[in-house]
């Protein structure tokens, strides 16, 4: 329960009409979720505007309303408040009602592409390896110490986030580490957080179904560490060229991380296996379970994040090296034949790129590399013959195929992505739309000592079609025909 006038703080209130000391007891921007004493945001969405919802949510029971225009019907048994920007008043008004939970944390943001789920993952396992209790906001599980919380979205809504990070502070987190999605910072989901810190980890070719344009996704990444406060910290990739225009308003503490540059937290990686990688870190040599260049990068922004938050960098490094990688993300699938397996989320040019250039360090004169590899539907379709072109450069035999097609046609995506297959690769490709027919198509035709890659779903346990999410992991099928058709 709280009062009208103690949650509006930096709501940006244009202005109010009504009593502003009633007792409110829910908050809810969907007006489905309204009941009796509830304060209801219309939020004006990419699918419908919650303005048009405002007179149901009243019937239901609503006792004050935010919105951007009021409307033009006005009971005198509400407390109408009008805002500059509902989406962000909703944000802050969600932290104020659940008592600005990310002030009692150390919290810390991590964006970019590529990495986001790895780079939170392993501050995660790496501070409840060193004993301390903690939270995990990702795409695949959100975590309060052990307990496990299916996830939805890459970064919740306002009012889940919050609940979340309450329940972290009532259950006696110190630490939470959250990945922040451009779509999370458009649409004002991280309004009001108090951020400990915030990672950069690289930007390349996404969501520009969403953004548009190339420009306004690095502003929707940048807005994160424009918002820092000044005893917080921003730590950005640099050898990435966008990574220092995100420090170039903040008023955080500036730190840098690299391989190839000049860096506050420098790295050189000095072997790189199947096994994992060893790399040099403050002058230390160090081998780590993780494979690959990209992985490099995580585990240094890893490292960078727990020195900054005052861990001993030693013990960072030992536990660091201790740990394992995210579900779904380079991860080899066990079966009984000779074949390599993996799996991988690779759903962008630059991730596929980067696995099938860490996949040539590794693989003989004489290995096939075979590549499952699909784009999904209602998403940026700028992508899709770039991943289709990256796969047949990388790769010696390559399955195109369904990903999540979501509302479009699988062979019209697929279509899409022929566009960026070359006259003197179309031998190499094979077109089967159905996934699972493509993942056994391609444990036919390995041989012993083979790669597989399947990538872009990575984690995920469902394919969505038409609006329903099947049954579907990647790991699973992959394992399993790799089993049913091992040879000798």
């Amino acid at each position: 329960m709280a009062i009208l006038k103690d949650i509006l703080y930096k709501s940006s209130l244009v202005s109010t009409s009504g009593s502003m000391d009633r007792e409110i007891s829910h908050i809810a921007f969907d007006s489905r979720k309204v009941t009796k004493g509830t304060l209801f945001i219309a939020v004006t969405g990419t699918q419908v505007d919650g303005h048009d919802f405002i007179g149901q949510a009243v019937k239901s029971g609503a006792s004050a309303v935010v919105c951007e225009q009021l409307p033009d019907e006005i009971s005198d048994e509400v407390t109408y408040v009008a805002v500059k920007d509902s989406s962000r008043a909703l944000g802050w008004i969600a932290s104020n009602f659940y008592g600005n939970p990310s002030s009692k944390l150390q919290l810390v943001g991590i964006t970019g592409t590529n990495g986001k789920t790895t780079v939170a993952t392993l501050l995660y396992n790496l501070f409840r390896k060193m004993g301390c209790k903690t939270g995990l906001l990702s795409t695949v599980i959100n975590k309060i110490n052990d307990e496990e919380i299916p996830a939805s979205h890459t970064t919740p809504d306002a009012i889940r986030l919050n609940e979340m990070l309450d329940d972290m502070v009532k259950k006696g987190c110190e630490y939470a580490f959250m990945e922040v999605s451009s779509h999370a910072i458009q649409q004002e989901r991280v309004a009001g957080q108090k951020f400990a810190g915030a990672v950069f980890t690289n930007i390349t070719h996404d969501h520009l179904d969403y953004h548009k344009t190339f420009d306004a996704y690095i502003n929707a990444k940048k807005k994160l560490f424009d918002e820092l406060g000044s005893e917080g910290f921003a730590l950005v990739n640099v050898d990435d060229k966008r990574g220092r225009i995100m420090l170039q308003n903040t008023s955080a503490t500036k730190n840098t991380y690299a391989l190839r540059s000049v860096a506050d937290f420098k790295g050189k990686l000095i072997s790189n296996t199947l096994q994992g990688i060893e790399m040099e870190i403050d002058n230390k040599n160090v081998w780590f379970r993780l494979i690959g260049d990209f992985n490099a990068y995580n585990l240094l922004a890893a490292y960078g994040v727990a020195v900054l938050l005052g861990k001993d960098s030693d013990e960072v490094l030992t536990q660091l090296s201790l740990l394992d990688g995210a579900p779904g993300r380079f991860e080899q699938v066990a079966n009984s034949s000779n074949v390599t397996a993996i799996v991988d989320y690779a759903h962008t040019p630059d991730a596929l790129k980067n696995v099938l250039e860490t996949i040539a360090e590794f693989r003989a004169e004489a290995k096939q590399v075979i590549t499952v590899v699909g784009c999904g539907g209602n998403r940026d379709k700028g992508k899709r013959p770039l991943m289709a072109s990256i796969a047949c450069k990388w790769s010696d035999k390559v399955i195109l195929t369904s990903d999540n097609p979501r509302d479009e046609d699988p062979m019209e995506i697929i279509k899409d992505m022929q566009a960026g297959v070359s006259p003197a690769e179309y031998k190499k490709t094979v077109v089967l739309a159905d996934r699972e027919e493509a993942i056994k198509t391609a444990c036919l035709l390995a041989d012993n000592n083979d790669i597989i890659l399947v990538a872009g779903k990575g984690h995920e346990t469902y394919q969505e079609i038409n609006g329903v999410k099947h049954p579907f992991d990647d790991k699973e099928v992959l394992g399993r025909m790799l089993n049913l058709f091992a040879k000798d």
